[in-house]
This record gives structure tokens, C-alpha cells and sequence, in this order.
């Protein structure tokens, strides 16, 4: 009997330990990140091992592999032991994952933003997820030729003041040795730049006077800022060492004009800086301005960035790991160290305390964004069969580069705007 008793008190305590132990290791705060993207897999997980090594708090970096992100969240999030961090990239990800995203609004995190520009709201207010680094597209400008031409680094600050040096380096470029934008080829390595980049400012600006009606793709566009878009596609092609009336062959390298300052304007993105530091560029001598067209108030532009990389939390998860992954974010942030590596995979972080890029275009989308610039958001991902209406827009462009006139750029303006609406409802089926 006094074995019997004996035993039945060891599995009871056994079976106590047991469950405490289990309790420890359910209390313990802990991180898990659903990455979003591949190639930074291996920095996150040295950040991880840091942030861990610094604090004792677990931190688990899953990466999803290229294209399976929405597939992997899904499974993920059905498992007891769920991502804590994860991406919601765009409002219609907010209408699919909204429930499961925590209110970050008020959050340590939020609060270091720099801007509220990468912010994702569901229809009740919620703040869902937040921007954690983004790209950004615009005019490239080389700042040594600026200043050669007799124009200080910061002149321009409008369309006037764009036009009045594009208009005047194109006049004297035999006399500078260099004109004043680079190639605006029309071939299929290049025309995306203004059938895709350039008429984002159409769309911008329609969706700054409607709102409502670009959270999701409009069925139908206005035109209303297309004297806009040509008043700045008509500088860049007529301001050129290239004849607009060529355009339409192609095989034009404007990386290469601008890498050998045979320009001193090249529309792109901050995707460009490797390229041109491998051709010889400095940072100090280039930066990105926004696009300037006319349009009221646009002393205040800023560049046009856009990312689908937005954090959000896991509502679900217990409030300690909710803490726990606050905790982390921010030390992602704020620690020197820890935003030095993190903005090095990323390019740049839209927060106060992160360091400040070395891709001299991103530091730049930060600037304009710190001094009060309003960003121009990519409106133009919600092109509808894309291919197709950038096809359309191509050869309508090519038309009118090949005979400016009124008639020929209606059909430019009918390309882009009924054509808009044309493709929305093919994609409706």
C-alpha cells in the first residue's frame, strides 16, 4: 500500500511539473515574423539572433518563398502557434485579413513613424498595418551639371522654375556639352517609364479630389490633369538630344546618357543608384525631384513612393507576444545597429530614429516626406489589363511623337483615359 501510495504521488507530481512547465514555456513571450521577402531571409535572421541574444525574447524569421505569400499566411495562420508579425501590402489585403490585424494606432511602433504616408486603415478607422520600407520613382537630376549650367542644386521647385532650366540647358547644350533629358524611348525596356511611372500623376491627383473612389479600381477616369502629363511629356521629348520623331525605334540607353552626364534629367527610380555608382556616379552629385506638371500647390510634391510592405500584428495572439513583437519592431527602428542592418536590406524605413539611407534617391523620398511633402502613392498598380492598356497608350504616343498635333494627342488622351475604362471592363469580364 505504501508503494502504491508512493507511486501515485510521483505521477502526481510528475503530471504538476509537467504542466507547469508547459504554462512556463506558454507565458514566455516570443516573436514570429512571416517575411514577405526573400531576399532579405537571411538578414532578418541575423536580426533575430541579435535582438534574442540582447534580451532573451525568441524571435522566429519564416520567409515565404516568392509568390506564395497569400498561400503561406493562410496555412500559417490556421496553426496554434500563428505568426505574431506578418504583411498586409494594400487595401484589398485589409479587406481579407482586417480582422485578424491589431489596432497598431498609439502603438510604440506607430509612434515612430516619420510620416503617416505608408498607413493602411480598414472601413471602421483601424489601423491595421504600417509601412516598413518602400521605393520611390521620379526625376533624376545630376546636380554637378545643374550648378555647371549656373543653376544652384535646389532651383527647382516647380514646373516654371523645371521648364525655365530645361528649356535653357537644351538651348546652349552645344555650348555645355550636355542636354537637357535623356532618351524617352518608346520600345518595351523603356516606355514603362511614362506609360506606367509618368501618368501616375494623372492618377494621383484624381484620387486626391476623389478619394473615396480609389480604394480599389476606378471603373472610369476623369482626364482632368492630362494637359498635365503633356505639358511635362512634351519638355522631356522636345528638350532632348534625341528626335522625338525617333523614339519609336528604340534601342536607346538613357542609364548610360546619364552615367556619361550627356543629360542632366533621367526619369527613374531609386532602383537605378547601383547601376549608376557602378558607372563612376557620387551621391553627392545626384538627387530625385518630384513631377512637377502645373499643378497647384506642388511646391509641396514629394517623390512617388509607394511599397507593399506593411507590418501588421496578429490581433489573436496572446498580449504578451503582442507586446513582445511591439518591442521588437521598434528596436528594429531605434537601435542604431539594428536599423543600420535593417535599412541595408531594405533601403530605407520610414521612421525617426532609423539611420538614414545610402541610396541617395531614398534619402531623398525620406526628405521630402520629413519636411511636410505630400507623397504621390502608386495609383498606377491599379491599371487594369495592364498589357494591354500600355500597349494601346504606346502606340498612341508614338503616333503623336511622330506628328505633334492636337488631333494626334487626343488619341494619347483617348488611350490613357478611354482606354482605361475599356480594359476595366474586359478585366470584369
Amino acid at each position: 500500500m505504501k508503494k502504491l501510495i508512493a507511486m501515485l504521488l510521483a505521477i502526481v507530481m510528475v503530471f504538476a511539473m509537467a504542466v507547469s512547465m508547459t504554462g512556463c514555456s506558454k507565458d514566455e513571450p516570443s516573436v514570429y515574423w512571416l517575411n514577405f521577402k526573400p531576399e532579405s531571409d537571411e538578414a532578418l535572421k541575423e536580426l533575430a539572433a541579435m535582438y534574442t541574444q540582447e534580451t532573451g525574447v525568441p524571435v522566429t524569421i519564416v520567409t515565404a518563398a516568392s509568390g506564395t505569400y497569400n498561400e503561406t499566411l493562410t496555412a500559417e495562420m490556421d496553426k496554434d502557434n500563428a505568426p505574431t508579425l506578418f504583411v498586409v501590402g494594400n487595401q484589398a489585403a485589409v479587406d481579407t485579413w482586417g480582422e485578424f490585424c491589431y489596432d497598431l494606432k498609439d502603438t510604440d511602433i506607430a509612434k515612430e513613424l516619420s510620416t503617416d504616408a505608408y498607413q493602411l486603415f480598414d472601413k471602421d478607422g483601424k489601423l491595421c498595418s504600417i509601412g516598413y520600407c518602400y521605393e520611390c520613382y521620379g526625376i533624376i537630376v545630376n546636380t554637378k551639371l545643374l550648378q555647371e549650367a549656373g543653376y544652384a542644386a535646389d532651383y527647382i521647385k516647380n514646373f516654371a522654375t523645371l521648364k525655365e532650366v530645361a528649356e535653357d540647358v537644351h538651348a546652349r547644350a552645344a555650348e555645355l556639352g550636355f542636354d537637357a533629358f535623356t532618351s524617352a524611348g518608346m520600345d518595351g525596356s523603356s516606355s514603362w517609364r511614362f506609360t506606367g511611372h509618368l501618368i501616375n500623376l494623372e492618377y494621383y491627383y484624381e484620387s486626391v479630389d476623389a478619394p473615396d473612389k480609389w480604394t480599389s479600381c476606378p471603373a472610369e477616369l476623369t482626364g482632368k490633369y492630362m494637359d498635365n502629363y503633356k505639358a511635362l511629356y512634351d519638355l522631356m521629348v522636345v528638350n532632348s538630344a534625341t528626335p522625338r520623331a525617333d523614339l519609336a525605334n528604340g534601342g536607346f540607353d538613357a542609364a548610360a546618357e546619364f552615367a556619361d552626364e550627356k543629360a542632366l534629367f533621367y526619369f527613374n527610380g531609386n532602383w537605378e543608384w547601383g547601376g549608376l555608382e557602378g558607372k563612376g556616379m557620387n551621391a553627392a552629385d545626384l538627387t530625385m525631384i518630384p513631377y512637377y506638371c502645373g499643378v497647384e500647390g506642388e511646391e509641396k510634391a514629394g517623390l512617388n513612393c509607394g511599397t507593399e510592405n506593411y507590418w501588421a500584428i496578429n490581433a489573436n495572439a496572446s498580449k504578451e507576444d503582442i507586446e513582445a513583437t511591439i518591442a521588437f519592431m521598434k528596436w528594429l527602428v531605434t537601435d542604431p545597429e539594428a536599423s543600420a542592418k535593417a535599412v541595408a536590406t531594405f533601403g530605407v524605413m520610414p521612421y525617426k530614429s532609423a539611420v538614414a539611407s545610402t541610396n541617395p534617391f531614398l534619402a531623398q523620398a525620406n526628405k521630402y516626406l520629413a519636411d511636410g511633402c505630400y507623397n504621390m502613392w502608386w495609383a498606377t498598380n491599379y491599371q487594369p489589363n495592364v498589357d494591354a492598356y500600355r500597349a494601346a497608350v504606346v502606340s498612341a504616343l508614338n503616333a503623336y511623337n511622330a506628328d505633334p498635333t492636337d488631333a494626334n494627342w487626343e488619341q494619347v488622351v483617348t488611350a490613357f483615359i478611354d482606354g482605361w475604362a475599356v480594359q476595366y471592363n474586359a478585366a470584369k469580364g
